[in-house]
């Protein structure tokens, strides 16, 4: 399938001298309260970067402050070299935006959605019917192109805001939280998208509180809550750092897990018990289960059972992102 004609002769820059976006000490204050607070990132040209965290951690926020719409309390920042707070208009014409919420024009129809939004960067009329029909084949939504925005689907929706976006060919792409409240089969196919745009060089920069999401789009990330970065680095190098290869997961019954979490640990910490055999390393209690943390799970269920211990379910599995936000925040990611 044909992709826009732009991202055909665009090209992947990793590592070159300039980053798509730097960023030191940045801090942002609502008045004594810090939603950033002193963070420092850098994303390279072409490169997919995640912004990872909670409801309220601060990811929005940062991604206003990129975007030149929200200045900075405190730090410097430089978005295709150019500081935001002092060339908006020029940062605002390199980026393409997609926001946590579709402002699409509803009354209109999804062909002259992207025309209109293509003629407030003074494209050319002429031009942008033919760009039109380029990114709405790109999106798969060809089919839809007179169709009235209302009249689509959610997953629809945000595949037209991201075509939208692209209108202006732009450096750098900013996704804020692109998936949420789209159910499994519209995911795939907008990450599908988003990973043909990543193939062809665009930077994406997006926020999200799915680890699946950030494991399956994301080169690198930063893990953020309360305004600081917890954790940084590409998803694989996060879990060997921040988790076990595996994680063993137990239900006792919602009344009984917290009482046998300290039972189990004691098991598999016992030197009778072999803990350097299961690599034992901590157990977290969930409201509805058990999550014990081990380099080898199966051992780990083994000793418990060989302790006469019986859980209602169990199941082992490799560590993922989530297990990571879990170690370093001690809660669960969807707030």
């Amino acid at each position: 399938m044909p992709v826009p004609s732009a991202l055909e002769s665009a090209a992947p820059t990793h590592g070159g001298p300039e980053p798509a976006i730097r960023a030191v000490d940045l801090v942002k204050k609502y008045g004594d309260f810090a939603a950033v607070d002193g963070i420092s990132f850098t994303v390279s040209r072409g490169e997919a970067f995640g912004l990872l965290g909670p409801n309220g951690a601060g990811k929005s926020t940062t991604m206003r402050m990129i975007a030149a719409v929200a200045s900075r309390t405190a730090g410097q920042m430089q978005v295709a070299g150019l500081d935001p707070e002092q060339h908006g208009p020029e940062v605002r014409a390199r980026l393409g935006v997609v926001p946590q919420q579709d402002n699409l024009d509803e009354e209109l129809t999804v062909r002259e959605n992207i025309v209109m939004y293509g003629r407030y960067f003074g494209l050319p009329r002429r031009y942008l019917l033919t760009k039109a029909d380029e990114l709405l084949e790109f999106a798969q939504l060809s089919a839809k192109a007179n169709s009235r925005v209302e009249d689509l689907s959610g997953g629809m929706k945000r595949r037209l805001t991201i075509a939208r976006a692209l209108v202006n060919e732009p450096e750098v792409l900013l996704l804020d939280e692109p998936t949420t409240g789209l159910d499994p089969q519209a995911r795939h196919v907008l990450w599908d998208r988003l990973f043909r745009l990543k193939e062809f060089g665009t930077t994406l920069v997006l926020t999200t509180h799915h680890m699946d999401e950030a494991e399956q789009l994301c080169d690198r990330l930063v893990v953020v809550d309360h305004g600081t970065i917890m954790a940084q680095g590409s998803p694989p190098n996060l879990i060997r750092q921040h988790s076990t290869r595996e994680v063993l997961e137990l239900r006792f019954g919602t009344d009984r897990n917290a009482e046998q979490a300290e039972t189990l640990k004691q098991v598999l910490t016992h030197t009778d018990a072999g803990a350097g055999e299961v690599g034992f390393s901590h157990v977290e209690v969930l409201p509805d289960r058990l999550m014990i943390y081990a380099e080898q799970a199966e051992a780990a269920l083994e000793k418990i059972h060989a302790a006469g211990h019986k859980p209602m379910t169990s199941l082992v599995r490799r560590s993922s992102l989530e297990d990571v936000f879990l170690r370093l925040t001690g809660r669960s990611l969807i707030d």
